[in-house]
């Protein structure tokens, strides 16, 4: 059940991701997070949140034995497809569970 809701946000997301892509453009993504302190707000709160995917998915591959650059770089360049990716390939490590 939860590994179907992790697809079926990732494919959600992915959809939304490439459409604001094809019309709006790259910067057309980021432009209107500095138009205002609300928007800004949005945005420094992504940033945030996905720094703390990054220090545990580090912490979660390295635990589980795993290689966590691949990971770090997706989520850096897509953001949070790559932790949805990766929560869909691995799930939590072991070291977690315990």
């Amino acid at each position: 059940m939860q590994r179907n809701l992790l697809i079926i946000t990732l494919i959600a997301l992915s959809t939304i991701t490439i459409l604001a892509l094809k019309y709006d453009g790259l910067w057309g993504i980021f432009a209107p997070n500095f138009q205002s302190f609300a928007e800004f707000q949005i945005y420094f709160d992504l940033v945030i949140v996905l720094g703390l995917f990054l220090v545990w998915m580090w912490r979660d591959a390295t635990a589980a034995g795993c290689n966590p650059w691949p990971w770090l770089l997706l989520t850096l360049s897509v953001g949070s497809i790559g932790p949805l990716v990766y929560l869909i390939a691995y799930g939590t490590s072991k070291a977690d569970q315990q």
